[in-house]
């Protein structure tokens, strides 16, 4: 059963071509390590909540976009595996974050509904 990573966080606007050159290359080490999609989306109608929101959970600074991204895997293994990869691979630690990584929030998650497409 497929197994999917999602990722909230925030970039500084400036930083937009930054961030689309570190997924470019992220996306070759996940495909080389089985994933089969990858998606990064620019925050572009992402309002503030007043209880609960995607700008209050990453904490959302002022000229922040916030972005929502999945990886889907084949499997839990396949994923896990990548992470493993991830973290010994030094090109990924050369990798500069054009964000404030303390305030990514990720997760991953069984799919438990899909609609066809």
């Amino acid at each position: 059963m497929a197994y999917v990573d999602g990722f909230l966080v925030p970039v500084p606007a400036e930083n937009k071509k930054a961030y689309v050159d570190l997924c470019a290359q992220a996306a070759k080490k996940f495909r080389e390590w089985g994933a089969l999609d990858y998606v990064e989306c620019w925050g572009d109608d992402v309002p503030d909540g007043k209880v609960t929101s995607f700008p209050m959970a990453v904490k959302r600074e002022e000229n922040e976009v916030v972005v929502f991204s999945w990886v889907i895997w084949p499997d839990k293994a396949v994923r896990d595996a990548a992470w493993q990869k991830m973290f010994d691979d030094p090109e990924m630690g050369e990798m500069k974050m054009p964000f404030d990584g303390k305030r990514m929030i990720f997760g991953g998650f069984v799919p438990v509904f899909e609609l066809d497409a």
